[in-house]
């Protein structure tokens, strides 16, 4: 079982000597952003910038953050990056229908010798009453997750809190379609580490596995908070220990009962345990 990554490690397409920070900074994944982060003036150097990065393998994997696909500049940066060898992603912003997910791994693919990975980004209140058609839309679609940022403008949310149901919303589809766990949002604001480790412990509970960073210090502080504790580790391994000496469900001495998906669960936990 591989473990899934915990970090991404967002970075502006027009600053190539932050890129070539962030992918020695111990992120699982650099985003490589030619959206949000970059200023209409500087799109084109950042996609001309980014592809010459993209030109060779990359010693992290590397997903390129697009324009938004209902724009002009989308198609340009798709033709710019999506056959490139150091890709290994594109993240989709401001998806709100499955057809577009479609279009988009059909022009891929035919650029390509195949569609590469996708990532949908929901960012609107249409999108996530559409999560589920999403992220089913094809076997390309690799992933979903929020966009947080766009989504409170949109709902017109001022605490946190109101988007929880948004939250728990998309980690249903992504379960539902077979995907991986949704990573959470951005933490805005990279000097609050304890207000991040609090919110990260909060999309833990909500079902989330791991995090999209802007700065290289909130990576300890995700990781940290969705590796497992040494007290899970150790639940986990009694509870796939007395499997493999019993079969069916059963009752553990302490009085716990586990069957089949306790002890998937508890799988998953030796898995991510692991991954260091």
């Amino acid at each position: 079982m591989t473990a899934p990554p915990l970090t991404w490690l967002y970075a502006p397409g027009d600053r190539p000597h932050v890129v070539a920070k962030a992918l020695v900074a111990g992120a699982d994944v650099v985003v490589i952003d030619l959206e949000d982060a970059v200023a209409p003036d500087r799109k084109e150097y950042a996609r001309a910038a980014t592809a010459e990065l993209l030109s060779a393998p990359q010693p992290v994997p590397v997903h390129v953050r697009v324009n938004a696909l209902d724009g002009p500049l989308a198609p340009r940066d798709l033709k710019a990056v999506a056959a490139l060898p150091g890709l290994s992603g594109l993240r989709l912003p401001k998806v709100t229908s499955p057809e577009q997910i479609i279009r988009t791994a059909e022009h891929s693919a035919a650029s390509t010798t195949g569609a590469p990975a996708l990532y949908a980004l929901l960012e609107t209140a249409l999108a996530v009453e559409h999560a589920y058609a999403i992220a089913s839309a094809h076997p390309a679609l690799r992933g979903i997750a929020l966009g947080e940022a766009d989504l409170r403008a949109d709902l017109g949310v001022r605490e946190d809190a109101g988007l929880d149901w948004s939250r728990s919303r998309v980690v249903v589809a992504a379960r539902a379609a077979g995907l991986p766990p949704s990573p959470q949002s951005v933490h805005p604001d990279i000097r609050d580490l304890e207000g991040l480790a609090a919110s990260c412990a909060h999309g833990r509970t909500l079902g989330f596995l791991g995090r999209a960073a802007i700065h290289p210090r909130q990576l300890p502080i995700i990781e940290r908070a969705y590796l497992p504790t040494e007290r899970e580790v150790e639940e986990a391994e009694t509870v796939v220990k007395a499997a493999t000496t019993q079969q069916g469900a059963q009752a553990l001495p302490d009085g716990r009962f586990i069957d089949a998906a306790v002890v998937a669960a508890a799988q998953r936990t030796l898995s991510l345990a692991r991954r260091n």
